[in-house]
């Protein structure tokens, strides 16, 4: 089975009232398989994907352990010296990880 081609898989996401992301709930890759789904804070998101980490946006198939439907990239980029968390092919002035179900 061929090794993933990215870090973590984004299931879910938790905005502020400004429309920051607040928390994502995430299955990092681990090795050769995944983790449970873990918590991560916006500033701990932003650090990894500055690192060089990929994120993508999906689901776990059920029953299929390691085996996740992704759709788009999570992206980061600067506006007017803030950080932008984005994912797909859009443009927007705040955060906006499109496809992600809201908690």
């Amino acid at each position: 089975m061929a090794r993933p081609s990215f870090d973590g898989v984004v299931e879910a996401v938790h905005y502020a009232p400004d429309g920051q992301v607040l928390w994502v709930r995430v299955y990092v890759r681990r090795g050769a398989t995944f983790s449970d789904r873990v918590l991560l804070d916006r500033k701990t998101i932003i650090e990894r994907l500055k690192s060089g980490k990929k994120y993508v946006a999906g689901q776990r198939v059920p029953y299929l352990a390691s085996t996740f439907e992704v759709s788009s990239p999570l992206r980061l980029f600067q506006s007017n010296g803030k950080d932008i968390l984005i994912a797909g092919d859009i443009q927007a002035d705040q955060d906006n990880l499109d496809g992600v179900p809201v908690i």
